[in-house]
Order: C-alpha cells, then structure tokens, then sequence
C-alpha cells in the first residue's frame, strides 16, 4: 500500500517564528502576542533546537510575582520556581526538547504527542536543524479530506488489493469519513484484514462492513 500513511511533512507549518538563547523575556510574549502562538522554539545559531519556551513556561512568573511560596512547594515546583526568575529564552525554555522528523507517520507523532501530553512537536533533520513544528491541530488536518478522495483511495489500496479484477463486487461508500464496505468476500479472513487495511487509510473516521462470504454452490 502506497497510499498511506502519510508523513509529518505533508501537514506542518514550515514558517516558523523562531527565538534564541538570548531573547528577553518581553520579547518573547510580545511574539507569541503579534503571532498568534503560544510556543517558540529556541534554536542556536546553526538552527539546531535546543529548547522550546511555551506560555506554561512564562506563567510560573506572574503565578509566584507576589507569593512567597511554602518549604512542600519550592521542593515540588523547583523548575517552575527557576523559570519564575528567568529573563532570557535560555532560563525559561524546556530542555532537552521532544523532536519529530519529518518522515515519521502522523500516528507516530501523534503517539508522541499524547504520550508527552504536549500540543506541539518541532520537526527536525538528521542533524537537528528546524525544518518545521507540527500540531495537534496540523495532525487533524487529515480528517478534511474529502469523502470521494478517502473512497479512491480505499478502492485503489484496500479493494483492489484484496479483492482484485477482473470486476471486484465489493462497493465503497464513504459519508463524512465513515467508511462502508459492503458486497462479496473470498473468505471470512479478508472482513478483519479489509476493515484493519481501511482503518489506516487517513482521514477514515469510522469503517461498517458488510462483507459476506457467498455460499459454496452445491455438489454436484
């Protein structure tokens, strides 16, 4: 099948606002204010990543401006408590940083995220130069693809792969990304493999089958 899955590179954002070690901190908020953003990567001057700052790394100042906080709190939040005194990208970013490259699948990336529990991931060569960030909105991006697309696909990599010409009697319907698969089976094996096969095809939200396995004509 080379229809799917497809990569990281397909749906991120290539033009990236970037920050370096040393950008202050109002910088920082007035990028993420005039970008509409709500995270930088921290790059160095070759364009390696070497940290992220996101808006959770600039609240620990404005939660601790005015507190003082108790012995329990400053040995949990120690990291929070640091990047309440930082002024530079380099004191408030998160490091080492979580990195995609861009030819992993987008559920490779998507594991990556929910496993991390993060919103974004900046994608990098072999080199760990930025070429990129993706999101979780990046990642959604696959469910707009159009019903009739999906059903191409799922003829030309699913269909035809398992029940092949010379006139395949399966039909393919697709209505807002549910799939449904309905008509003549080889064998009662194919119906888990066909619905497993359609599944991966991206942008599938849901798969019904109705495949059935023609009765045997009699003997004789």
């Amino acid at each position: 099948m080379h229809g799917t899955p497809h990569t990281v590179d397909d749906v991120m954002t290539r033009a990236v606002t970037t920050a370096v070690r040393g950008t202050a901190f109002k910088d920082i908020v007035r990028t993420m204010q005039d970008r509409g953003i709500s995270a930088l990567p921290v790059v160095d001057g070759d364009g390696h990543v070497v940290g992220i700052v996101s808006e959770a790394d600039l609240l620990p100042k404005e939660e601790f401006r005015d507190s003082d906080p108790d012995r329990r709190t400053q040995l949990l939040r120690l990291s929070d408590l640091a990047k309440a005194g930082g002024l530079t990208a380099e004191e408030l970013m998160t490091a080492p940083v979580l990195t995609v490259r861009p030819d992993a699948t987008l559920a490779q990336a998507a594991r990556t995220m929910a496993r991390a529990k993060v919103k974004r991931l900046p994608v990098v060569d072999g080199e760990g130069r930025l070429e990129g960030v993706v999101s979780r909105a990046d990642l959604l991006k696959v469910f707009l693809r159009g019903d009739e697309e999906i059903a191409e696909e799922v003829r030309r990599e699913v269909v035809t792969y398992l029940f092949p010409a010379p006139a395949s009697a399966v039909r393919v319907e697709v209505h807002e990304g549910v799939v449904r698969l309905s008509g003549p089976a080889r064998d009662t094996s194919l119906v888990s493999v066909a619905e497993r096969l359609v599944r991966a095809v991206e942008g599938v939200v849901d798969v019904h089958i109705a495949l059935v396995v023609p009765d045997a004509p009699p003997a004789g």
